[in-house]
């Protein structure tokens, strides 16, 4: 047989949480050639995918059959690709990675089996529940609620498991969990057994159900739960009252939109989802390099003549030294200028470049930035560069001038509307609406009302709240028209989740 070039993965997305994907996972992801992804896959994952990945939807509707897809991992690895076929949960729970690995061996494809966080500890860890616990479960036993049509003898023996101690759970068991609880408790299982049934278990959406084996079919049916969903049984349930931490984070239960402009780690997204939070991440805008590079070419070329470098963004920094690196090999050429930044989202990156921020103000205005540059010494005469957007508020380069400084106002990037909707994100925002739309910057206001007119967007789902991280981005949703409900302070991503979580 003629060695395959290419390789298969079969790796594990994890229960849904994508910051549950393995580390393994995500460097393979982040190398691969083609990714064949299951429809209860996150959407964010994708995002590892090199930018020219073939990304291929094994979505539901119209369900691309086994045999097609194990035939299409075979011809992508014969063609020499990387392949990753990204399963939701672990690859060989209740999925058909077996029968892929199996199909991949007959072929003589290469392949590697990367283990997921799997549903059966992640989903009721989050829901408060110890799936084992020694006062009352030493044994947990895992069956499927949804077993192959085609088969000729049942695979679970629900007489059998009735009769098992410990904790029981039940996957891809909800379309038949009232004949199910029939089931066990004709076979002996008692009807106060305490019963949880978990949906969407360790995302921002997740729901949880409680009762007994006698009730919970119907209480689950009353709340409205969908799949997927984790069915548990057993004492190791009463456990939720005192170990709840997932569904008591301050901002559980809100959907939380971010636009601003994508970045590996969306640090705002990151921050919403520690405290709880459904992020829906829905950038309308995107860095592009500077209309005119000419004015930029030319302070970096006069670098040694400035006293100041001001950077009023996280995005003027990485923009402005992508730029000074091209220009120089060492970061030593900075020379002994000032730096300023005007917070510490701003200062962070500078800082992990091991540069010292010479002034932070107190507040994060055009105001207090003139002002406590100021506070540094007189601004007579000193040169002093400002790097932010091609289009940004006048109001700083006028204060620093009227102070006396010699200010040359350098684009060093510029907004552009971002439309793409990789995620899904977007359409979810425009179907089913959201608790708060939070804003970072004037810019990403303006490009957000230009896709989804705030007005409009309001209007269809009067329950959306705005926040804002400052007044001039208070200010440009005014312009906009735009009630804001919440504005940070301090003006930073810490004070906007602080803000969002004061205003319930």
């Amino acid at each position: 047989m003629t060695p395959v070039a290419g390789k298969v993965y079969l790796v594990g997305a994890g229960p849904g949480d994508p910051q549950l994907l393995t580390l393994r996972g995500a460097e393979l992801l982040r190398a691969a050639d083609v990714v064949v992804y299951d429809a209860l896959v996150d959407p964010a994952l994708l995002r590892l995918a090199p930018p020219g990945a073939e990304l291929i939807a094994r979505s539901p509707e119209p369900a691309l059959a086994q045999t097609e897809l194990n035939a299409l991992l075979v011809e992508r690895a014969r063609a020499g690709k990387r392949v990753v076929r990204l399963k939701g949960g672990d690859p060989f729970l209740f999925g058909r990675g077996g029968e892929e690995a199996a199909s991949l061996a007959a072929a003589g494809v290469p392949f590697e089996v990367v283990p997921g966080v799997s549903s059966i500890t992640a989903v009721p860890a989050c829901a408060g529940i110890p799936i084992t616990q020694r006062q009352v479960a030493s044994t947990v036993t895992v069956v499927t609620g949804h077993e192959d049509p085609g088969k000729d003898v049942a695979g679970v023996d629900w007489a059998l498991l009735a009769r098992t101690p410990g904790t029981k759970l039940i996957l891809m068991g909800l379309e038949r969990l009232a004949a199910i609880c029939t089931t066990l408790r004709a076979h002996g299982l008692a009807a106060d057994t305490p019963a949880a049934v978990i949906s969407r278990g360790t995302t921002g959406r997740q729901r949880s159900v409680f009762g007994t084996l006698a009730d919970i079919a119907e209480r689950t049916t009353a709340a409205g739960l969908e799949a997927p969903a984790v069915i548990v049984l057993g004492e190791v349930v009463r456990w939720r009252e005192r170990l709840n931490w997932f569904e008591t984070r301050p901002l559980f239960g809100r959907r939380v939109v971010v636009t601003r402009a994508r970045e590996p780690g969306e640090p705002l997204g990151a921050l919403l989802r520690e405290h709880g939070a459904e992020v829906l991440e829905v950038p309308c805008l995107k860095i592009a390099p500077p209309s005119r590079p000419e004015p930029l070419a030319e302070a970096l070329a006069g670098l040694g003549s400035y006293d100041w470098v001001v950077f009023t963004s996280a995005h003027g920094v990485h923009a402005f030294f992508e730029h000074f690196f091209r220009a120089y090999e060492d970061l030593r050429c900075l020379g002994l200028v000032r730096l300023a930044a005007v917070g510490p989202g701003t200062a962070a990156p500078l800082r992990a470049l091991h540069l010292k921020v010479d002034l932070v103000p107190r507040e994060f205005t055009a105001r207090d930035i003139a002002r406590d540059l100021a506070r540094e010494g007189s601004l007579e005469n000193l040169r002093i560069l400002l790097l932010r957007a091609e289009v940004a508020n006048p109001d700083l380069p006028r204060l620093l001038e009227e102070a006396g400084a010699i200010v040359d106002d350098i684009a060093c990037y510029r907004t552009e509307a971002e439309t793409g909707d990789p995620s899904g994100d977007a359409a979810r925002l425009a179907a089913e609406g959201a608790d708060w739309l939070t804003f970072a910057s004037g810019s990403a206001a303006r490009h957000f009302h230009a896709r989804f007119p705030l007005g409009e967007l309001r209007g269809r789902f009067p329950g959306l709240r705005v926040a804002s991280i400052g007044p001039e981005t208070t200010r440009v949703l005014a312009e906009l028209g735009c009630r804001v409900d919440a504005e940070a302070a301090p003006h930073t991503f810490e004070g906007l989740v602080a803000a969002l979580e004061r205003s319930g």
